[in-house]
C-alpha cells in the first residue's frame, strides 16, 4: 500500500522540496497551505501528479484533511523576520494552535511527525558551536520573539505530546536554508544579496557585516529531515552545515558569482540579530549518518541561476 504524507506549509520554500523528494520515494503527498507565504507557483510542476495534492487550508485546521497519513511534517510558518514581523499573530498561531492540530493528526492515525524548528531558538547564543543542550539565550518579549517563542512553544507541546500520549515525534533545528524557489521579497540575506547583484544594485548589508551565518543548500536540508523521519530519534537535532561565513563574505561571493558590479551598501541592523550561528551536527551523523554535501559556492552558483532565469515579475531588472 502507497504511504501518505501530510506536509503542512507545502506550498512554501523548504515544503515544497520536501513534497518533490516524498513523492520521489513513493509517497502519496497531501500538501496544506493558507498562502500567507507559500506560492501555488512552488508546485504548480506536481499539478498533473496524481499523487500529490494541494489543499488551501491552514494548518491549524489540518483535522479536517479527507485522508490518513504515515507521516506528519509541520513546515507551516512564515520564516524570513520580514514576514513574520508583517504576520506575528499568524506566527504565534503557527506555532500553537497549528501545531496542536497536526499532533492530533499524528495522534490519531499512529503516523510518525516532524517538526521544523530552527536556530533561532538559540537566540544571540552565548554558546558556540550551538549544539542541543544549549537552552538559548533569546528576548521572549523582543521584536523576534513571535518566532523564537512561537517555535519553542512548538517544541514545548511536540516533546508533551511524546510524554503523555506516546506520539512519535522528531523536532528538527533548521539552520540558514537557501536554494531555489526562496521568495525574492521575503527578506532574508540570500534572496536580498541575489536580487541586488542581478541588477548591479547596492547589496544591503545589515551591520558591519561581521556576524555569521552557516548556510545550507536545501537538498541537504530536505536530506536530513527526511533521515530524521525516517529513523526513530525524538531530537531535537540540528540539521544545517557547520560551515561558518560573515554575513560580508557571503555577500562578495553572490557578487563574484553573479558577476556583478554592485557594491555593499552597510544599512542598520535589526534589533536582536544573533552574532554568530554555527550547528554542531555531531548527533545528526551520529544518530542519523547525515551531514551536507553541497558546498557553499555550488549552492550559491545553483541558487543565482536559478534565480536569474526566473526573473519575470520579480522586480529584477536585466543585467
Amino acid at each position: 500500500m502507497p504511504k501518505y504524507a501530510l506536509v503542512a506549509g507545502g506550498s512554501g520554500f523548504l515544503g515544497s522540496h520536501l513534497s518533490d523528494e516524498l513523492l520521489a520515494r513513493g509517497y502519496n503527498v497531501v500538501a496544506i497551505d493558507n498562502f500567507i507565504t507559500g506560492s501555488p507557483s512552488n508546485v504548480a510542476h506536481l499539478a498533473d501528479n496524481p499523487a500529490f495534492t494541494l489543499i488551501e487550508l491552514d494548518a491549524a485546521d489540518a483535522e479536517t484533511v479527507p485522508f490518513r497519513f504515515d507521516l506528519v511534517l509541520h513546515f507551516a510558518s512564515p520564516a524570513s523576520p520580514p514576514l513574520y514581523l508583517q504576520h506575528p499573530i499568524e506566527t504565534l498561531h503557527a506555532g500553537s494552535n497549528a501545531t496542536e492540530a497536526l499532533l492530533n493528526v499524528t495522534r490519531r492515525d499512529g503516523a510518525r511527525f516532524v517538526m521544523a524548528s530552527t536556530s533561532e531558538i538559540y537566540g544571540d547564543p552565548s554558546v558556540h558551536p550551538q549544539v542541543e543542550e544549549y537552552w538559548g539565550n533569546v528576548n521572549s518579549i523582543g521584536v523576534r520573539s513571535v518566532y523564537d517563542e512561537a517555535k519553542r512553544y512548538a517544541e514545548a507541546i511536540t516533546f508533551a505530546y511524546r510524554r503523555t500520549f506516546e506520539t512519535n515525534t522528531a523536532v528538527a533545528r533548521l539552520f540558514n536554508t537557501y536554494g531555489p524557489r526562496m521568495s525574492y521579497n521575503d527578506g532574508r540575506a540570500i534572496p536580498s544579496f541575489v536580487k541586488a547583484a542581478l541588477s548591479n544594485e547596492p547589496i544591503p548589508l545589515h551591520g558591519d557585516g561581521s556576524q555569521t551565518r552557516s548556510l545550507c543548500f536545501v537538498s541537504d536540508q530536505v536530506a536530513g529531515i527526511l533521515a530524521l523521519a525516517e529513523s526513530s530519534e525524538a531530537g531535537p537535532i540540528n540539521i544545517g552545515n557547520p560551515h561558518e561565513q560573515t554575513v560580508l563574505e557571503i555577500a562578495e561571493a553572490v557578487v563574484r558569482i553573479a558577476g556583478s558590479s554592485s557594491v555593499v551598501e552597510v544599512q542598520p541592523r535589526p534589533l536582536d540579530d544573533p552574532e554568530r550561528r554555527q550547528p554542531d551536527i555531531s548527533k545528526a551523523k551520529r544518530l542519523l549518518g547525515w551531514s551536507p554535501k553541497v558546498g557553499v559556492e555550488e549552492g550559491l552558483t545553483i541558487t543565482v541561476d536559478w534565480f536569474r532565469n526566473n526573473r519575470e515579475g520579480t522586480g529584477i531588472s536585466p543585467v
